[in-house]
């Protein structure tokens, strides 16, 4: 994933949480600008208008899957590229609760930038699907298993807090791994 580097930066990684945090891209300058501890005036500097601004927050959102789907091409062992991936969405979903929301509103609109976020986002997708698919020596994976794994990956990270389960098993990168083996032995067929 993508780190800050600037003051630009900060603001769109803030833009990106506030998303997921409200539930809606349509978030108040005012908002974006008190999170990300800076001025309005900085996001006029940087952005010019709001919704320039929300399209450089949708492009470090692909930017950052980008990142996760080149990480399914590094020469590791298999299994360990699924982790390393997984772990990264997770990481992604933690700290941009908003994903979903993103995904919901390219879904709705034509514009450029939501059609790249729905191909990057299908690309990931397709790409961890495809080595689940290895991982589990199943070459016509059952559905019924990919929905348990996406489940298992999303489920926890959307909805921190909520059910009573430990947080640390999200929070800690070692535990996150943990988890995601124990779910894809869980996963494999024992015959």
């Amino acid at each position: 994933m993508r780190e800050l580097k600037s003051v630009e930066e900060k603001i769109l990684d803030r833009t990106l949480y506030l998303i997921g945090k409200d539930g809606s891209c349509n978030i108040s300058i005012r908002a974006i600008a008190k999170e990300a501890n800076v001025n309005v005036s900085a996001i006029n500097y940087y952005f010019r208008t709001k919704e320039e601004m929300l399209r450089q927050a949708k492009e470090l959102y692909i930017v950052n899957t980008q990142s996760i789907t080149a990480i399914l091409s590094e020469e590791l062992e298999e299994e360990e590229k699924l982790i390393t991936a997984c772990n990264e969405v997770m990481e992604y979903i933690i700290r941009y609760p908003g994903i979903t929301v993103l995904l919901k509103d390219a879904k709705e609109k034509e514009d450029d930038t939501s059609q790249k976020i729905l191909k990057v986002s299908d690309e990931m997708s397709h790409g961890i699907n495809q080595l689940l698919s290895k991982v589990l020596k199943e070459d016509n994976l059952n559905h019924y298993k990919r929905m348990i794994f996406w489940s298992a990956i999303n489920y926890p990270v959307e909805n921190n807090g909520i059910n009573q389960f430990s947080t640390s098993i999200i929070e800690d990168r070692e535990d996150r791994i943990s988890y995601i083996k124990h779910l894809l032995w869980m996963l494999k067929d024992k015959k």
